[in-house]
């Protein structure tokens, strides 16, 4: 059983080095970087993936990931790890293909019984998680402003949220300058916003681009 563990967090890799092991992992391997486990992923093919959603990449770069693996892998189980609990982004990260999904504040035993589930085949989450999402769908969304935005809308909406401009987006998603532009046109036009400005108070108010900040319901 090989696990590969993808968090730009050094104690909680070494954290889920323990506690894989003792769920019988044989062989961790571990980066802080999205795009060297997309490599590792490729090179190492493991049995099980566990990612943080939070990179350095982009708030919620995790997801990408997810979106992306899910292009070449339909089996491979993954588990998200992360300090985000709204349920939103919850729901976008099982939409995109994640298989289960707890929280790093949760307990040891959780960890491991969700990473077991998972490698079994069962979907995993937890009880309080999914009774948000449930709350949260029973509602229609009515409060989040980026229910109906795409992944990719969600992705180019949390770099602006870092305060990336037009290029740098451009650069780090490997597209031109002008579909960034044309995106974001489209954003302000779906989020009812009416300049550049509007748009990154928007992001920056309800994606969790900086450390202890939550997507707003």
């Amino acid at each position: 059983m090989q696990v590969l563990v993808i968090d730009d967090h050094p104690i909680v890799l070494e954290g889920c080095r323990q506690l894989l092991k003792y769920a019988g992992a044989k062989k961790i391997v571990q980066t802080e970087s999205l795009a060297e486990g997309f490599q590792l992923y490729r090179s190492k093919k493991p049995d099980v993936i566990i990612v943080d959603l939070a990179m350095r990449t982009g708030a919620l770069g995790g997801l990408s990931f997810i979106r992306r693996l899910r292009l070449h892998d339909n089996r491979t189980p993954v588990l998200v790890f992360s300090m985000h609990s709204d349920p939103f982004i919850v729901s976008q990260a099982l939409k995109l293909g994640a298989n289960g999904y707890i929280l790093k504040d949760t307990s040891g035993d959780e960890i491991v019984k969700a990473f077991e589930a998972i490698r079994n085949g069962v979907p995993y989450l937890s009880h309080e998680l999914a009774s948000n999402i449930a709350f949260m769908e029973a509602r229609g969304h009515t409060k989040n402003p980026l229910h109906a935005i795409t992944e990719r809308e969600l992705q180019i909406l949390s770099l602006l949220a870092e305060g990336k401009s037009y290029a740098q987006i451009a650069s780090d998603l490997h597209v031109s300058y002008k579909t960034i532009a044309n995106t974001c046109s489209q954003l302000k036009t779906k989020l009812r916003v009416q300049s550049l400005p509007e748009l990154m108070r928007l992001a920056i108010e309800n994606l969790p681009s900086m450390p202890g900040k939550t997507l707003k319901q």
